[in-house]
């Protein structure tokens, strides 16, 4: 924006605020809707819209709505530790949000892995600052530069969901500002994200909502943020604290703590209205920078008609390409040979839950509906020539059951896709009946042809495998009756926590096991009970089987042969609004590896899993690649990276532990509602680094298709580190010189990375990192001020923190 636009703009704003009272202001400083901004005709202020992000585009409705791109989740994307892949994620995501009429995109998530237990780490980039925050800031880059508004979330210190509507994060200051205010740091500075995201939580005994310091303090005055300042949803709760502390805007809405409370604390003087003003001035802000109110010139917006669609031959590629870029090798090889290696004599053997339903996304507020799913069974059979491919499916993974999807419900009447939903009200009369396509329904959380419903009426025709039987149920809080061809049972389901985001982020379910053959017809009505809004749906699929059943065939099948056994998690632990408990692999998992290895000629692993798990029969298989949650193309993308078509480049962005409980930290649970971040700045690999117990697998590891050799590093005059590194193995691949530094008296940290990309084999690449200045300071809580490191230590110059290959003297 020139001098002249701002000058404008200002204008603009001060013409805005001078032609409207006090109730009009305010009535722009609280969500119109569940994810939109009021307009305001008086000033030519037309509603903004928002949707959840980042791990695609949903709109502004939880189920339904339009079909969108299911993109890797953003631990995959992160994993390429690329800039480049990241500002051309931001820009494909703007893109789907210009094709639905979005103006902001809720994301990125720069909250760091500070224990691996979170649950909600695939939507966060690492456990390292600046890795977070330079790829957030590339992200940001590529949509804002469409015009489209990014959300850097959830500010700040939100690292575990357990209590997360009221857990006090207790961060030392140096903690605070080293590393988990850093990425916010970097983001601000190198991207100027148009919006902030305050989060759920206190931050040493103040809500972040409300935190003055933090808000007006460190991010408006210290960091000079110009943008707006918005609540998570449902996280404001009072009036004044938060209109004083530095929040510009309340979401959802209409209903919130501030409207007619907020007009008469600044009529009482309690609240100035100059804060008011400042609060509106950055949502005018927003809206000219979208594009939406006096716009602000030069972004490059394009019509929602020349967007490519969600399931076009080039979203598609993209798409595929970026899942296997993100996968990670630990172990051996990903490649089990060349497509044309597998015959109906000689074939390849798939093992696993995973294998035949992959884990695509996480779960909660990040979920979205894809125009389709590719599992990594799909993507071996596209690949493999008829019969060169046996599939075992594998273990049971779930504790609760997983709504039955479109491509096994059809509507009674019609024949659709989908299931019929039928809504009655406290009379008995049809309120609303119709097909949906994405087969869930939401109550009570926002307007709908639902809304008031006192019964709802889920029919559906169901067709499921049933060679080991049938599993039928339902989904949701409330006294249900299931009819199934014509035998009924009844069951109350009740939702078990009082977190108001859990019935439609983890809401409880209710199955049983029945006998069936072919198409049967299945009909669910439920008296919905509680207050709290609640998603339902259909249970139906094979019944699982015994594991000792699955762990036979299993063997049989893969006796002397290649096997993949594909193991994971589900959005059961890679979710909103639930920890983990453990990092071992849920269900029998372990055994099923085991076994196969035993017989098999090789076993490799596929990890569907975003953050880490226990791996005891690492030493027993011949290689292991974790390609987290891939999203929509997962499935084509694995069967490349196994196939040896696309390399797997991915390098860990955080440290894997060898056991539960290892690490620095590690709890999730508060104790009294606060949970005491005690590690302090060593966090992650910072705290493993120098200890006893080294982990399974430091950040920064990969194997990729190649072997390099570091052949020099020196320090150039202005702190730059130059580094030539040689291809040494058989293929073009790519590598990733990552750099640290151990300093004096203070942890090692990351300091920067370059890439070496398309080296062919016996070829030497030259590259340059230049530490980032944020890195090499500290925070001097006494002072309450930064401090450069003290002089000394040693550059480690490394494929990974586990893998040092040459140590430099620092030139201070």
């Amino acid at each position: 924006m020139t001098d002249t636009d701002a000058t404008g703009l200002e204008q603009a704003v001060r013409t805005a605020l001078g032609s409207l009272d006090l109730e009009r202001k305010v009535r722009l400083l609280t969500g119109a809707a569940m994810f939109a901004l009021a307009e305001e005709p008086a000033i030519g202020l037309p509603p903004l819209t928002f949707s959840d992000g980042p791990t695609g585009v949903r709109g502004s409705e939880f189920t339904g709505g339009e079909q969108v791109v299911m993109f890797p989740s953003a631990t995959v994307a992160a994993s390429t530790w690329s800039e480049e892949a990241l500002e051309a994620l931001g820009d494909t995501l703007a893109l789907e949000a210009l094709r639905q009429g979005v103006d902001v995109v809720l994301g990125p998530t720069v909250n760091l892995h500070r224990t691996p237990l979170g649950g909600r780490l695939f939507e966060a980039y690492s456990e390292d600052p600046l890795l977070s925050g330079r790829l957030a800031a590339a992200y940001v880059r590529g949509m804002q530069r469409r015009g489209v508004g990014a959300s850097l979330k959830h500010f700040v210190a939100n690292e575990a969901e357990t209590e997360r509507h009221d857990v006090d994060s207790v961060v030392p200051p140096d903690a605070l500002r080293e590393l988990y205010l850093l990425p916010y740091e970097i983001c601000v500075a190198d991207a100027s994200p148009w919006t902030v995201m305050a989060a759920y939580n206190a931050v040493n005994g103040v809500p972040a909502t409300e935190h003055g310091e933090l808000l007006n303090g460190v991010l408006k005055d210290e960091w000079g943020y110009d943008g707006l300042v918005m609540s998570d949803w449902f996280a404001t709760r009072r009036t004044e604290e938060p209109a004083t502390g530095g929040l510009d805007l309340v979401m959802p809405g209409p209903q919130g703590p501030w409207g007619e409370a907020l007009v008469a604390a600044v009529r009482a003087g309690r609240v100035a209205e100059s804060v008011v003003d400042d609060h509106v001035t950055r949502v005018l802000r927003l809206a000219s920078r979208v594009g939406a109110w006096h716009p602000t010139p030069g972004a490059a917006r394009v019509a929602a008609g020349d967007v490519e669609g969600p399931a076009s031959p080039a979203r598609r590629e993209q798409l595929r390409a970026a899942a296997a870029a993100g996968a990670t090798v630990l172990t051996g090889s990903a490649v089990v040979g060349p497509a044309d290696a597998f015959t109906p004599d000689a074939p390849l053997v798939l093992v696993g839950r995973h294998a035949v339903r992959t884990t695509l996304q996480g779960g909660g507020s990040a979920q979205v509906w894809p125009p389709h799913r590719v599992d990594v069974e799909d993507g071996l059979r596209a690949a493999l020539a008829d019969g060169a491919l046996v599939v075992v499916d594998g273990v049971e993974v779930r504790e609760r059951a997983e709504a039955a999807g479109a491509d096994v419900l059809r509507d009674p009447e019609t024949g659709a896709p989908g299931l019929r939903a039928t809504s009655f009200g406290a009379d008995g009369s049809e309120l609303a009946s119709e097909v949906l396509a994405d087969p869930r329904v939401v109550l009570g959380f926002g307007p709908g042809p639902h809304s008031g419903a006192r019964w709802l009426e889920l029919a559906a025709t169901v067709h499921v495998d049933d060679a080991h039987g049938v599993e039928v149920g339902v989904i949701g809080a409330g006294r249900w009756t299931l009819t199934h061809q014509g035998t009924e049972h009844t069951a109350e389901v009740v939702l078990p926590t009082d977190d108001p985001g859990a019935g439609i982020l983890t809401p409880p379910s209710w199955s049983t096991a029945v006998a069936g053959q072919g198409d049967a017809t299945l009909v669910a009505r439920v008296e919905p009970t509680g207050t709290s809004p609640c998603l339902y749906a259909l249970v139906a699929r094979p019944a699982p089987r015994r594991t000792a059943d699955v762990v036979a065939e299993a063997v049989e099948q893969a006796r002397g042969r290649r096997a993949v056994v594909v193991v994971g998690l589900t959005d059961e632990q890679e979710t909103e609004a639930a920890d983990k408990t453990t990092l071992a692999l849920p269900g029998d998992q372990d055994e099923l590896v085991r076994a196969v290895a035993a017989v098999a000629a090789s076993t490799t692993v596929v990890v569907n899993a975003a953050t880490p798990v226990l791996l005891p029969w690492l030493d027993d298989v011949a290689g292991v690649v974790v390609v987290g949650l891939p999203g929509q193309e997962g499935g084509d993308a694995v069967a490349d990276v196994l196939l040896g078509v696309r390399e797997a480049t991915g390098r860990l962005v955080t440290t894997w532990p060898a056991r539960d409980g290892a690490g620095p930290a590690w709890e999730t649970v508060p104790t009294g509602g606060r949970l005491v971040y005690a590690e302090g700045t060593a966090v992650g690999y910072r705290g493993w680094y120098g200890a006893a117990e080294p982990p399974a697998f430091w950040l920064g590891h990969g194997l990729g298709w190649s072997t390099w050799a570091y052949e020099s590093a020196r320090v150039e005059p202005d702190g730059a580190v130059a580094v030539r590194v040689r291809n040494t193995g058989a293929r073009t691949a790519r590598e990733v010189v990552q750099v640290y530094l151990d300093p004096v008296g203070a942890p090692v940290r990351l300091v920067g990375w370059a890439v070496a990309a398309d080296v062919a084999p016996g070829e030497h690449r030259d590259v340059v990192v230049r530490p980032d200045p944020r890195v090499l300071r500290t925070w001097d809580t006494a002072a309450g001020r930064w401090r450069p490191l003290p002089a000394g230590g040693e550059l480690l110059v490394a494929r990974g923190l586990g893998d040092v290959r040459l140590r430099v003297p620092r030139v201070a």
